[in-house]
């Protein structure tokens, strides 16, 4: 589950990690009140305008801005809510901003230079522990950093059973160059972000940039944070953070029902049970010379109201121009499933105008292939993965 930078913000200031102040707002007016509110905290008349969305590379797009005084605010707030923000991490439409966060200037004049670094924490799956990546090259998109010198990333391999030391602390600080307090500074800051990621059950923690400010206070101006789903149930005040208004509306409705539902870019839909077999048939499709449009485990009751809810969800796709289903049958029988097939179909057969293979393999196979055949419907049935294969490319030959 993805958060806003806001609530991300939230989450990191509870485990003490200082953090860029700021308060979200859905309208102008309550863009200027939120301002007030932040120039009696910290007499600026500055602030920073940041179109809250779940995507990276807002300032390209023209969702995070200036705002010299409190007039400002309003008048930018205003331009910047209800437009559709295009980003490099955005659909090509891109995403209608429906808060901003009215931010603190933290780039403040005085003392020594304002330096900008990368820090980030996430699962190291080849070595089954959490790493820290880490940069002196902050505020750029760590990708060109990465590719262009490479040797200024630096990562550290943190074990879960151990934790954070004292001692990867400092040597990251020293990595990055720092000294006297700022270093103690970033010590300090860099134990936090870590006990927020373990203690809050994250996948990712990414602050760019970390700032250095002018008199020495280490902070996070900006913040990425995506929670583990599996590990919700140990965060219910986590769940009241969900903006399903930053998701995939046919996948918020596919979960909403208790189906397993990735919506992805091809023009083959697919409903399976079981992840191993999804991720085989996606195979299966692009050897037909397809490209998968979803991955969707309807799980293992294959009904008919199941399977008619499946495919309701799948033709919402308008890019989908055949459907395989690729059910093998263990518990649930084939002959069932062939039956909530065929009762499905039937009951939209104003609605489905796409061809389906369907593949059901399993108990009573036999029966349900006679079942399909028989049905009068637009079906090509399959008994083997290659035969499927074959039947996906036929019918996108000729569509």
């Amino acid at each position: 589950m993805n958060l806003h930078e806001y609530q991300a913000k939230e989450i990191l200031s509870g485990f003490g990690v200082r953090i860029q102040r700021g308060y979200v707002a859905s309208t102008p007016e309550n863009a200027v009140a939120v301002a007030n509110k932040l120039n009696e905290e910290t007499g600026s008349d500055f602030f920073v305008i940041k179109a809250q969305v779940h995507a990276g590379g807002r300032g390209k797009g023209g969702g995070v801005k200036l705002a010299k005084s409190i007039d400002e605010v309003y008048s930018v707030s205003d331009k910047i809510l209800g437009m559709n923000l295009i980003t490099p991490q955005t659909p090509k439409e891109g995403k209608k901003v429906h808060q901003v966060l009215i931010a603190e200037d933290v780039y403040y004049p005085g003392g020594s230079e304002v330096e900008e670094y990368y820090i980030s924490v996430l699962l190291n799956r080849a070595t089954a522990k959490n790493m820290i990546m880490y940069s002196s090259e902050g505020g750029m998109d760590i990708e060109a950093v990465a590719e262009s010198t490479p040797e200024l990333i630096h990562t550290l391999d943190v074990s879960p059973s151990t934790g954070l030391t004292v001692k990867d602390a400092n040597e990251i600080a020293s990595n990055l160059n720092l000294k006297g307090n700022a270093k103690e500074e970033m010590i300090s800051f860099v134990k936090a972000l870590y006990d927020a990621y373990d203690k809050s059950d994250s996948s990712l923690f990414e602050i760019n940039p970390v700032i250095k400010t002018s008199d020495d206070k280490i902070l996070a101006v900006d913040a990425k944070v995506t929670i583990d789903d599996n590990a919700l149930f140990r965060h219910p005040d986590y769940l009241e953070l969900r903006d399903v208004r930053e998701e995939n509306p046919i996948e918020v409705e596919a979960k909403e029902v208790g189906l397993n539902y990735v919506d992805l870019d091809g023009n083959v839909g697919c409903m399976v049970n079981g992840a191993g077999l999804a991720m085989a048939t996606m195979d299966l499709i692009k050897q037909a010379g397809g490209e998968p449009a979803n991955f969707l485990d309807v799980g293992g009751t294959a009904d008919s109201e199941r399977v008619e809810t499946a495919f309701r969800i799948i033709i919402k796709d308008p890019n989908v121009k055949a459907i395989l289903v690729n059910i093998f049958g263990g518990i649930v029988r084939c002959d069932r499933v062939a039956n909530g097939i065929v009762d499905a179909c039937k009951n939209m057969k104003d609605e489905i105008s796409v061809p389906i293979i369907v593949r059901l393999e399993g108990t009573n196979s036999k029966i349900a292939k006679e079942i399909i055949d028989s049905s009068g419907l637009n079906f090509h049935s399959a008994v083997e993965f290659k035969e499927a294969a074959d039947k996906v490319q036929k019918v996108l030959e000729t569509t």
